[in-house]
């Protein structure tokens, strides 16, 4: 349980990090958020993988919800476009991400 939340802590803390980084070109003071943002994250992803997630799923996660999350908020916060193409984009990475768990599940049933 411990290492989902983590993740989801590394996904929430990489978009706010990321919508930052479209915040500073209007100002800049928002660069600070960005580099701690970045930094928090990825010392979260290195916990989760330490906490034993494979680095295949735990990153497919980590970039696809990320993906999901930047876009509908940038949509939402700075009118930034969502459009269909946009749209079955994040479904197929989505949909490649759970191909990524099934496939990394049935090589943890099938290893000795």
């Amino acid at each position: 349980m411990q290492k989902w939340v983590l993740l989801g802590t590394a996904i929430v803390v990489e978009v706010a990090a990321t919508l930052s980084l479209r915040a500073s070109q209007d100002h800049s003071a928002w660069l600070i958020v960005v580099v701690v943002g970045y930094a928090c994250a990825f010392v979260l992803l290195t916990l989760v993988l330490r906490s034993g997630l494979s680095i295949g799923v735990a990153y497919g996660i980590w970039g696809a919800l990320g993906t999901v999350g930047t876009a509908v908020l940038a949509a939402a916060i700075f009118g930034d476009p969502f459009t269909w193409p946009i749209a079955l984009g994040i479904g197929l990475i989505i949909a490649g991400v759970l191909l990524v768990e099934l496939g990394s599940r049935h090589s943890d049933e099938v290893a000795p």
